[in-house]
């Protein structure tokens, strides 16, 4: 029986077993190979404003070296987001068990520089759980990769906690009915039109300072919205250079790889062809196989949405310090986000930083809350007059 054979048009059912979690412990600590992950190890201009176009995010601070120049750092920098597309993450274990991203804590420091190599280094943290029982898919487990991106010089600027929900596929399928809905959404003529005029109404704050002295607690900041979702933002993020686990292949490349890791694929019934587990985001028939209803976003594709709301909001003088995100709920193609947030609390920091810290969310059409979050920047003191 050749390889091939094995490659179902199901995704890999596996189950938690004792065995599994303690081969999993053991495994706790180690820094994971990332070489099949890597999609740029250099923020080059085109890099950049490549994963800019994919994102939605047409900031002249990323994308305009006249701009740029004369701007706080003297020359392009790249959005804090870039991160994902030097290497969004990688895959650890769980054979045959399905995994949908459920958090992202991130911490910044210097901004990425036109030009920098940037290099990761990822160490897989451990897990909770399992939990004996969720009504979302059975039982589960929660697991947590530590990503550390530093520059030439060592220097580090940022780290981003990844954390997945691991669950049996065949338990996640059989709730799929449960969390039915329509989809894609109906949308009338009149409401993409209002839509469409948000979206392009939308500026970052660009040069006017946003100072720390005038923001008040309370404040909600500028709402940029993404949507309706269609297949070519899915396959922009992918494009960007921002998919993960590990890059999308073709051909005899990918051929080799599902051969030689047959659970990373399916058959797909309808083309015979051979696709990902990761075409659950640009796939209906995978994504079903997935427990969900139809594609869906990638995780950290929101995340950078959030990280589009809040830095047209500080403008090019303020900084994002820090961000977390929760993944409540699938957002499908056909979807409208829209994402905000509040300010909570104003203070000034061991460093001398002027500080801001908000509330974030991002809902759908349907007023679910599908990434509750916060968020930390840092924003310029007023002159004294």
């Amino acid at each position: 029986m050749s390889d091939s054979a094995v490659i179902g048009t199901e995704l890999a059912q596996g189950k938690f077993t004792d065995d599994m979690l303690s081969a999993m412990r053991a495994l706790i600590g180690t820094e994971l190979r990332t070489d099949a992950c890597v999609n740029n190890e250099y923020a080059t201009r085109l890099a950049i404003m490549r994963f800019c176009e994919g994102i939605g995010d047409d900031n002249p601070l990323w994308t305009n070296a006249e701009y740029a120049k004369d701007g706080p750092f003297g020359t392009l920098v790249a959005p804090p987001s870039f991160i994902f597309a030097c290497l969004g993450s990688v895959q650890v274990g769980w054979p045959g068990l399905g995994g949908f991203h459920a958090e992202t804590k991130m911490t910044f420091n210097e901004p990425i520089r036109v030009g920098e190599k940037i290099t990761a280094k990822v160490t897989f943290d451990g897990f909770d759980g399992p939990i004996a029982d969720s009504s979302f898919g059975g039982r589960r487990i929660k697991d947590y990769l530590r990503q550390e991106y530093r520059n030439e010089e060592g220097e580090l600027k940022a780290t981003f906690i990844c954390s997945r929900m691991r669950f049996e596929r065949g338990e996640m399928q059989k709730r799929r009915e449960s969390r039915a809905i329509e989809v894609p959404h109906p949308w009338k003529d009149e409401e993409i039109a209002e839509i469409e005029a948000q979206i392009l109404a939308e500026r970052p704050r660009g040069t006017e300072p946003r100072y720390w002295d005038d923001v008040q607690v309370g404040d909600e900041i500028d709402v940029i919205t993404k949507g309706p979702l269609g297949l070519t933002d899915f396959i922009a993020f992918i494009a960007a250079g921002a998919a993960p686990i590990p890059r999308v292949a073709a051909h005899a490349v990918s051929l080799k790889r599902y051969h030689k890791h047959p659970k990373w694929a399916f058959r797909d019934p309808r083309t015979h062809a051979l696709e990902p587990v990761y075409s659950v985001h640009y796939n209906d028939y995978a994504a079903q196989l997935q427990g969900a209803q139809i594609a869906y976003d990638v995780g950290i594709q929101r995340t950078c949405w959030q990280i589009h709301s809040l830095t047209n909001w500080i403008g090019d003088t303020g900084r994002l310090l820090g961000l977390t995100g929760q993944y409540r709920a699938h957002v499908y193609l056909g979807d409208v986000v829209r994402l905000g947030g509040r300010v909570d609390a104003k203070e000034v920091d061991e460093q001398g930083r002027h500080i801001v810290r908000l509330t974030t969310w991002a809902t759908n059409q349907r007023s679910q809350q599908v990434m509750p979050g916060t968020a930390v920047v840092a924003l310029p003191k007023r002159p004294a007059a």
